[in-house]
Formats: C-alpha cells, structure tokens, sequence
C-alpha cells in the first residue's frame, strides 16, 4: 500500500431537475431548505474535502445553490449516465479524486464518505464504494443494486438478482450497493474511451464497464443508511426524519390505499389468450388472485380492473367477483386511472397498480405507488416502487391484497377463520 495524503479531493453532486416520478427533485422542501442543499451541507462537512460542486443541467437549481451560498456548475442535459455528467465536470473543476455524491441522498452520512475518502489515500485504489448488509427478502428487489466482494474487499460482481445465488439459502448473505463512488482523475480521463459490455447493457449497471476493462472498485462497507428520494412516498419518509417527526404506520402506501387497480392480461392471468371455436378469447384466471379481490372490496378497499382488450370472458370474471369499477378495451392508461380515482373518490396517494410490462407504466406514473408481479421484465420493474414475489396469474394479485390488508390492520382477515367469517359476505374465487 503506498499512501498520497496531499491530493486535492472534490464532492460533486449531480442535481437534475428533471424526474419521472418527481418533477424538480433537487428543489423540494425538506424543513425548510431544498433538497440539495441538505446534501451540500452534509458533503461540507467530510473531513479531507478541498471543495463541494453541484452540477445540474437546469438554471433554477443552480440559480437555487448559489442563493444559499454554494457552487454550481451547469453541464449538459444529454448525457446518458451519471459518470459522462462527472468527466465534463472534471474539465471544470481540476481535482485529483473527485466524489460522486447524488443529489437525492440528503440523509448522507459525512463519516461514510470520509471512510471513502480514506480508502482513496491508498494509491492503487482507483475506485471506490459503500455498501451494507440488507435481508434475503430485500434482495429479491431488482431496484436494490447488490454487489459481491472479494477477501480484499474489491467487487467482483454487481447485479440487480440475488448475488449469491441462494441455492445453500442458509449460507447466503447479500450487500446492498451504496451509488457513491470516488474516482481518481486518471480513470475518467479514460471513461469514454472504455468498451460498453454486455454486462452493463444488459443490467443496466455503468460501473460494470469499469470492471469489464479490469479497473478494480474497491467497496467500503458502512451501516444501513437513510433513505434516498425516488417517489413522493420516499420524500414524505426523509421529511418525516428530518424534522424529528413521529413516524406514524398510515403514512405507509398500502396502509392509506382504497384503491387498487390491476391490469389483467399477465397480472389476474398468466399472459396467455387462447381462442375458442367461435373465435371468443378465453383466460385462465387464477382462484387465490379472486378470493384477494373479494377480501378488499368486503373490507372497503375498491379494486378496479384496468385493460387494454375487451371481451365477454373479461367482463364476466368482472362481474362474478362483483369488482366496484373496470376500463376496459383503453388505449390510455394513464387517463384511464385517472377516470378510475375520480369514480373511486379517492386520490393518487391511495391508489395502488399493479402490472407487467409496457403498457402499463402510464399508470404507473398515475397512480401514488405500483407494483410489478416477479415475471415483468427487468425494465419494467426497475420503474415499479416494488416487486411482488409472485408471477402474473399466480397469485400475485391476492399477494398483494393481502399485504394492504396487514397493513391496515385486517389481517386476521385472511389468515384465520373467524376474521374471514366476520368479514366477507360474498365469496367468491
């Protein structure tokens, strides 16, 4: 290990304003301040660091950091990952480390990134990263990036599956990547000149392109950290942490939904349309899947069914599980959910979707949370807040019929005799 103490170490902090999910991110207020001047404040404070850079591609967030006294950089709105943004930045702040600190992490912990800052004084460490210890279940979820280490705590893998794989489950256990990473200059310098490999398109993970070209990461393990914001229901979580305020169990999506929406084709079946002699498309509906919808709608949570085709198969699975609302044969789902909230009486942070491909995820900008069954594609899930353990047409709906009934208390419910006979009137499968 050879140690370079006198190097001049910079925190920059991508900010774009831009989100699918959650329009002007970088400037939502958390007690009082904008969201990005929470993680300017918490990156200030990392012993060893000579400045701190936001770099945005918006003039209302650089507009915003300079009025509460910090440095922004504008960069393009064209770059394709968060590491292209970081290499125009280095041909405007010279520095021989720079961190790469995101916008949307204002729980930040300045130890972790002096820990990482740290790792960088070793000079054949070229990369650096966190992570921590989640649960088996917690790796299941594609949107939680895991990584695997060697015994020099170098990465050897990231994916989005569970790494290992748990065929031993006993003796498996998994890490959580932490998406802050150090660079020596040297290494951006060549980024753009680095293969893109199968790995990284196929993940949709950059910093494999850094392994496949043989740059080792090293990966500093921390403590669980605080939430990062993606959704309204993830601002709402760090607000509530930040000012000290009591957590309270309905905040939590399921907890306050009253409406659930479900697609059909590949969610309350398995995908699969098959035609009679007449030509009538049939459907292989799934029992469980009808049992979870009767148990919402007796306990008071509407379920609406929400599809693209139309057919007299479709509106008699409707009508048998006496379902409150259905749009069926739309082209606009996004519209569709909206019609949905409106006839329900409810609004989006009630409502929950769940689906499974392409067509789906207009609604899943509609709705306040959404759900994608186990068999979606990977693309698909990675824009769900959540994947379900089960397939489409497999039992996934009742799956998650019976999460929102814990949640609200009512699980008793579904899981022993005399909830369900308190509860459920009509029966139905």
């Amino acid at each position: 290990m050879t140690i370079e103490m006198n190097q001049k170490t910079v925190i920059i902090i991508p900010a774009r304003y831009g989100s699918s999910r959650l329009p002007g991110k970088p400037l939502a207020d958390i007690a009082g301040k904008p969201m990005v001047q929470h993680v300017v404040e918490r990156a200030s404070q990392v012993s060893g660091i000579d400045a701190v850079w936001v770099a945005t591609d918006d003039q209302r967030v650089f507009d915003t950091v300079e009025a509460f006294g910090g440095q922004a950089v504008m960069t393009s709105p064209e770059h394709a990952s968060g590491t292209d943004r970081l290499v125009e930045v280095m041909q405007k702040v010279p520095a021989d480390i720079y961190l790469n600190v995101q916008g949307d992490e204002p729980l930040v912990r300045p130890g972790d990134l002096a820990l990482l800052v740290e790792a960088m004084h070793d000079s054949w460490v070229k990369v650096g990263t966190l992570c921590h210890a989640i649960s088996a279940e917690e790796a299941r979820n594609p949107n939680t990036v895991k990584v695997l280490c060697d015994q020099f705590d170098d990465a050897l893998y990231f994916s989005r599956s569970p790494i290992p794989y748990p065929r031993e489950a006993e003796e498996a256990s998994y890490r959580k990547h932490v998406g802050v990473y150090a660079y020596r200059r040297e290494v951006l310098e060549g980024y753009s000149q680095l293969p893109q490999p199968m790995a990284e398109r196929a993940e949709s993970l950059e910093q494999l392109r850094l392994m496949h070209s043989g740059i080792k990461i090293r990966v500093i393990e921390v403590e669980e950290t605080g939430p990062g914001v993606d959704t309204p229901e993830c601002l709402e979580k760090v607000r509530v942490l930040v000012e000290g305020r009591p957590s309270c169990p309905k905040s939590e999506p399921l907890a306050r939904t009253r409406l659930l929406i479900t697609d059909v084709d590949g969610v309350l079946t398995d995908g699969g349309i098959y035609y009679d002699a007449s030509g009538e498309s049939l459907k292989q509906f799934h029992v469980r899947d009808g049992l979870g919808i009767r148990l919402l709608e007796e306990c008071g949570i509407q379920v609406a069914v929400l599809s693209g085709r139309d057919s007299a198969t479709l509106r008699k699975r409707v009508a048998d599980l006496g379902i409150s609302h259905s749009r069926l044969g739309v082209k606009d789902k996004h519209a569709a959910c909206l019609e949905l909230m409106t006839a329900a009486g409810v609004t989006a942070d009630q409502t929950v979707f769940i689906g499974d491909d392409v067509i789906d995820l207009p609604a899943f900008e509609a709705c306040g949370s959404a759900y994608a069954v186990a068999d979606a594609p990977d693309y698909i899930k990675s824009q769900a807040d959540e994947v379900l353990s089960l397939p489409g047409g497999k039992g996934a709906v009742r799956e998650l019929a019976d999460r929102i009934l814990s949640a609200q208390g009512k699980k008793a419910v579904y899981s022993t005799a005399a909830g369900f006979l308190g509860n459920v009137a009509k029966v139905a499968q």
